[in-house]
Protein backbone atom coordinates (compact mmCIF):
# COMPACT_ATOMS: atom_id res chain seq x y z
CA UNK A 1 0.00 0.00 0.00
CA UNK A 2 1.44 3.43 -0.93
CA UNK A 3 1.48 6.61 1.52
CA UNK A 4 -1.06 8.21 -0.81
CA UNK A 5 -3.43 5.35 0.11
CA UNK A 6 -2.30 5.01 3.64
CA UNK A 7 -2.16 8.55 4.44
CA UNK A 8 -6.34 8.96 3.19
CA UNK A 9 -6.84 6.16 5.14
CA UNK A 10 -5.86 7.41 8.16
CA UNK A 11 -7.68 10.89 7.07
CA UNK A 12 -10.92 8.58 7.61
CA UNK A 13 -9.99 7.43 11.03
CA UNK A 14 -11.03 9.47 13.55
CA UNK A 15 -7.92 11.33 15.60
CA UNK A 16 -7.26 13.47 18.31
CA UNK A 17 -9.26 16.80 16.87
CA UNK A 18 -12.62 14.72 17.29
CA UNK A 19 -12.04 13.60 20.84
CA UNK A 20 -12.13 17.53 21.47
CA UNK A 21 -9.78 17.04 24.49
CA UNK A 22 -9.56 20.98 23.72
CA UNK A 23 -13.09 21.48 24.92
CA UNK A 24 -12.45 20.32 28.50
CA UNK A 25 -8.01 20.72 29.11
CA UNK A 26 -8.63 24.21 27.64
CA UNK A 27 -12.01 25.60 27.90
CA UNK A 28 -11.82 28.98 26.06
CA UNK A 29 -9.26 28.12 23.52
CA UNK A 30 -9.01 30.23 20.78
CA UNK A 31 -7.71 27.65 17.99
CA UNK A 32 -3.81 28.60 18.07
CA UNK A 33 -1.21 26.45 18.28
CA UNK A 34 0.12 26.81 21.99
CA UNK A 35 4.23 27.08 21.92
CA UNK A 36 6.59 26.70 24.77
CA UNK A 37 6.33 30.64 25.56
CA UNK A 38 2.43 30.40 26.05
CA UNK A 39 2.61 27.56 28.14
CA UNK A 40 5.08 28.85 30.35
CA UNK A 41 2.61 32.33 30.67
CA UNK A 42 -0.16 30.45 31.19
CA UNK A 43 1.73 28.28 34.36
CA UNK A 44 3.59 31.11 35.61
CA UNK A 45 0.29 32.86 35.78
CA UNK A 46 -1.47 30.45 37.14
CA UNK A 47 -2.91 31.08 40.79
CA UNK A 48 -0.25 28.16 41.64
CA UNK A 49 2.41 29.80 39.76
CA UNK A 50 1.76 33.84 41.01
CA UNK A 51 1.34 32.19 44.47
CA UNK A 52 5.02 30.01 44.49
CA UNK A 53 6.58 33.23 42.65
CA UNK A 54 5.61 35.72 45.73
CA UNK A 55 7.11 32.71 48.19
CA UNK A 56 9.65 32.92 45.61
CA UNK A 57 10.60 36.47 45.65
CA UNK A 58 10.49 36.76 49.78
CA UNK A 59 12.25 33.99 50.27
CA UNK A 60 15.00 36.27 48.12
CA UNK A 61 14.07 39.38 49.22
CA UNK A 62 14.95 38.46 53.17
CA UNK A 63 17.35 35.73 52.34
CA UNK A 64 15.12 33.14 54.73
CA UNK A 65 16.67 29.59 53.79
CA UNK A 66 13.64 27.78 55.61
CA UNK A 67 11.63 29.50 53.25
CA UNK A 68 13.86 29.16 50.31
CA UNK A 69 13.78 25.19 51.32
CA UNK A 70 9.98 25.68 51.45
CA UNK A 71 9.53 27.62 48.12
CA UNK A 72 11.68 25.25 46.12
CA UNK A 73 9.87 22.19 47.44
CA UNK A 74 6.73 23.86 46.53
CA UNK A 75 8.48 24.20 42.58
CA UNK A 76 9.47 21.02 42.40
CA UNK A 77 6.01 19.96 43.56
CA UNK A 78 4.37 21.89 41.23
CA UNK A 79 6.54 20.90 38.37
CA UNK A 80 5.49 17.28 39.23
CA UNK A 81 2.25 17.71 39.24
CA UNK A 82 2.07 19.65 35.61
CA UNK A 83 4.43 17.32 34.08
CA UNK A 84 3.50 13.44 35.45
CA UNK A 85 0.07 14.30 37.40
CA UNK A 86 -2.38 13.42 34.53
CA UNK A 87 -6.07 12.33 36.30
CA UNK A 88 -7.64 13.07 33.45
CA UNK A 89 -5.71 11.55 30.86
CA UNK A 90 -6.04 13.86 28.27
CA UNK A 91 -2.97 15.86 28.40
CA UNK A 92 -0.76 14.11 25.89
CA UNK A 93 -3.95 14.23 23.59
CA UNK A 94 -4.24 17.90 24.09
CA UNK A 95 -0.52 18.70 23.35
CA UNK A 96 -1.06 16.76 19.64
CA UNK A 97 -4.08 18.92 19.17
CA UNK A 98 -1.74 22.01 20.34
CA UNK A 99 -3.85 23.92 22.35
CA UNK A 100 -1.32 22.44 25.11
CA UNK A 101 1.88 23.42 24.86
CA UNK A 102 5.37 21.91 25.90
CA UNK A 103 6.59 22.82 29.73
CA UNK A 104 9.81 22.69 28.65
CA UNK A 105 10.40 26.41 29.06
CA UNK A 106 8.79 26.84 32.13
CA UNK A 107 10.52 24.02 33.99
CA UNK A 108 13.47 25.75 32.75
CA UNK A 109 12.29 28.68 34.21
CA UNK A 110 11.57 27.21 37.57
CA UNK A 111 14.79 25.81 38.11
CA UNK A 112 16.23 28.64 36.99
CA UNK A 113 14.27 30.69 40.29
CA UNK A 114 15.05 27.58 42.68
CA UNK A 115 19.00 27.87 41.92
CA UNK A 116 18.82 31.19 42.42
CA UNK A 117 17.09 30.92 45.88
CA UNK A 118 19.59 28.26 46.81
CA UNK A 119 22.30 30.39 46.03
CA UNK A 120 20.84 33.55 47.03
CA UNK A 121 19.93 32.13 50.81
CA UNK A 122 22.81 29.87 51.16
CA UNK A 123 24.24 30.28 55.14
CA UNK A 124 26.92 33.25 55.07
CA UNK A 125 30.50 32.72 56.29
CA UNK A 126 32.74 35.37 58.07
CA UNK A 127 34.89 35.46 54.61
CA UNK A 128 32.23 36.40 52.72
CA UNK A 129 32.00 40.07 51.64
CA UNK A 130 29.21 42.70 53.50
CA UNK A 131 25.89 42.57 52.02
CA UNK A 132 25.99 45.87 49.07
CA UNK A 133 22.71 48.41 49.33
Amino acid sequence: MGPLRRGLILTLVPGTAWAEVCDKARPGWDGTQASAVSEAVNLMTSPAGLILLLISALALRFRYQWVGLAAVLMWTAFITMVTMADPTGIRADAMVEGCIGPPTLFIALAAAICVAIVLWTKPRTPDDPPPEG
